[in-house]
């Protein structure tokens, strides 16, 4: 089982497919949105990435996280009856390991359902598998672990639901410059919104 990967990201998709090169040896991962932001660097071009290998049947696939609490909770979410590793992938490219936890402990039905792929009796799921395990603190304190901002994260997860594709979101918040840090939110989101639009042109 791979757990880990240091190199350089030789390739990237809309969908959040990277290559990583290690060595000369390209591996093909999944991530969220927002990963290479978070990841530590390692010299260089090189980043580190926190693996899960997802063994089935007729494939084995491999995802990437910025942080060994991210894998965490990718894991706990692939442990709830129903959710796959796409949903997975989902959830945590559109809220942050701490948001989703705070929506799962309050039982925030209408939160979780506003993203992609899950539906209300799929929100109840995660709420009914869950709540016990977040409020034991478990995901919350892996939310906790990693290098980048929560509000970057929160950023890129508001555009994206926004109908951006994932390396448009990251690169307008990476636009903004270290005020991402202490900016108020809404601020920010207009000001990217408006680099994205100039962007786009007319």
């Amino acid at each position: 089982m791979i757990g880990r990967l240091t190199g350089r990201v030789v390739a990237e998709d809309p969908d959040g497919a990277l290559i990583v090169d290690v060595n000369g040896v390209g591996y093909e991962v999944k991530a969220p949105v927002g990963t290479l932001g978070r990841a530590e660097r390692a010299g260089g071009d090189s980043v580190v990435l926190h693996v899960h290998t997802h063994v089935r049947e007729d494939a084995l696939e491999l995802f990437a996280f910025a942080s060994d609490g991210e894998r965490e909770v990718f894991r706990l979410l692939i442990g709830v009856q129903k959710i796959g590793p796409k949903i997975a992938l989902g959830l945590l490219s559109a809220l942050p390991p701490t948001d989703l936890a705070a929506a799962i402990a309050a039982g925030d039905l209408a939160r979780l359902s506003r993203v992609p792929g899950i539906g209300r009796k799929t929100a109840e799921r995660l709420v009914l598998e869950l709540k016990d395990k977040v409020t034991r603190g478990r995901v919350a304190a892996a939310g906790a672990v990693g290098t980048g901002p929560g509000q970057a994260d929160r950023l890129v997860g508001a555009l994206v639901n926004m109908g951006y594709r994932g390396a448009e979101a990251e690169q307008a918040v990476s636009a903004l410059g270290e005020r991402v840090r202490d900016a108020p939110a809404a601020e920010l989101l207009r000001e990217a919104l408006a680099w994205l639009t100039q962007r786009r042109g007319p």
